[in-house]
């Protein structure tokens, strides 16, 4: 393999499995720049909910995509994709390794593979479907996403409403799986992906979740959201571990329902997580404990190209 060959090593795992720890020590051993793909961090006002690393963790390593954009822009998957192919470009220049981490899998699929060309939208069809989800709301939607491509329906956030609707969308403006999209040939790209997963057995990695969410409240989360309160109707806050508070706040819901709300939701989230990449036969699974192996790992595919 040439001198010159680049590599971007992605740690990818479900939320709270550890990944940000190891991040740093990866960084640290490969000289590579660390460029974040938590969908979520991406904001700046949304640091205790996301959990965020902090200011220590931070400046132990080059960072990229956290905290850099505000919750009123409107920021997608294929945004992502340009300015992170556009980052790496100019990390490349004076490393041969870079960092993608993070648990949003369609965030690294798109830096890693491209985003597939889907359909330009046909407005007419939108707002029919968005008439439906006024009327009848996202329920309707999940069972005819479920008809149209259960694949995807086992494997989508089935409380984003924008993701729904964009698949049932493309299924019935095509007359093809919304899936099937997203199974064509990789785009071309500069650099090689090493990929290491994390996981933990299901009942540690649960229980580091529950605790990793006490801490978020300990550490002010309830003033966090509260102060957010007047944007909640954006799209950036439609997420766990804000919009359980938001009905609390709402007299929905108590503070301890939401609480134990937030657990849960994240644990479900872990587990989609998890679904999501068991189609990729190009990960190589660790214990984040395993940090001496993870690097023999990564040494010998960079060795061996």
């Amino acid at each position: 393999m040439p001198s010159n060959s680049k590599y971007l090593i992605v740690l990818l795992g479900p939320t709270g499995v550890g990944k940000t720890d190891l991040s740093i020590i990866l960084s640290y051993q490969f000289n590579a720049p660390i460029l974040s793909a938590d969908s979520r961090q991406f904001y700046r006002e949304m640091r205790i909910g996301t959990a965020t690393p902090s200011e220590e963790t931070l400046n132990a390593a080059p960072h990229h995509f956290i905290g850099n954009k505000s919750i009123a822009e409107r920021y997608s998957c294929g945004m992502f994709e340009l300015e992170a192919l556009d980052r790496l470009e100019g990390i490349y220049k004076t490393h041969q390794s870079a960092m993608l981490v993070g648990g949003s899998g369609l965030y690294i699929d798109a830096v890693c593979n491209g985003i597939d060309d889907f359909p330009a939208p046909d407005i007419d069809l939108r707002k029919e479907l968005y008439q439906q989800l006024s009327i009848n709301g996202i329920d309707s939607l999940r069972k005819q996403l479920q008809t149209l491509d259960p694949d995807y329906y086992n494997q989508v956030d089935l409380k984003n409403t924008q993701r729904i609707l964009k698949a049932v969308e493309v299924c019935l403006q095509t007359g093809r799986p919304f899936s099937s999209f997203r199974t064509q040939p990789n785009k071309p790209r500069s650099f090689i992906p090493i990929k290491i997963g994390l996981n933990r057995t299901r009942d540690e990695l649960y229980q580091r979740i529950n605790n990793r969410v006490d801490g978020m409240v300990a550490d002010g989360l309830l003033a966090e959201v509260k102060g957010l309160y007047e944007f909640k109707h954006l799209n950036s806050l439609n997420t766990v571990g804000y919009k359980e508070i938001f009905d609390s706040l709402d007299g929905k819901i108590t503070l301890e329902e939401a609480i134990e709300l937030i657990k849960r939701n994240s644990r479900r989230y872990a587990k989609r997580q998890l679904t999501w990449w068991t189609r990729d036969k190009e990960i190589a699974w660790f214990n984040p404990e395993q940090a001496n192996l993870i690097i023999e790992y990564t040494k010998n595919r960079i060795q061996n190209g």
